[in-house]
């Protein structure tokens, strides 16, 4: 089975965890040898995952502190080290003034008309 994650909201539950997590999912849901092939999108305000340079700063709340903040890069990078192929849509990143930076190495610009063929290609598509 091949699944496409479409991951369009950026920074959910990066306050209380270290991972976005559906990046994070992906990485489990990752079983080499077997017949499930996963590969991401990054889509409307999750393209800065793919420019970010550093990792989320500690937050702190009251007394409470995140000790061990979201490093996006690292998730990239995991992702990509299992051969999890990452696509960012450049018609986003142009939308927020991104598109002339520095992507993560290894992640794959797309453009809006290429979607359909990206779509074909997966048995199921989970957009979060």
């Amino acid at each position: 089975m091949k699944v496409l994650q479409i991951v369009e909201q950026a920074f959910r539950t990066l306050t209380e965890e270290q991972d976005d997590t559906i990046l994070w999912l992906t990485q489990c849901m990752h079983v080499h040898g077997e017949d499930t092939h996963l590969s991401v999108l990054l889509a409307g305000h999750a393209v800065t995952y793919a420019v970010q340079q550093k990792p989320q700063p500690a937050l702190t709340l009251g007394d409470w502190q995140q000790s061990e903040p979201a490093d996006i890069r690292r998730d990239l990078d995991g992702l990509l080290s299992k051969g999890i192929p990452v696509h960012v849509l450049h018609e986003d990143l142009a939308a927020r003034g991104l598109a002339r930076l520095t992507l993560h190495e290894g992640v794959e610009v797309l453009y809006r008309d290429q979607l359909p063929e990206l779509y074909e290609k997966a048995d199921r598509i989970w957009q979060w």
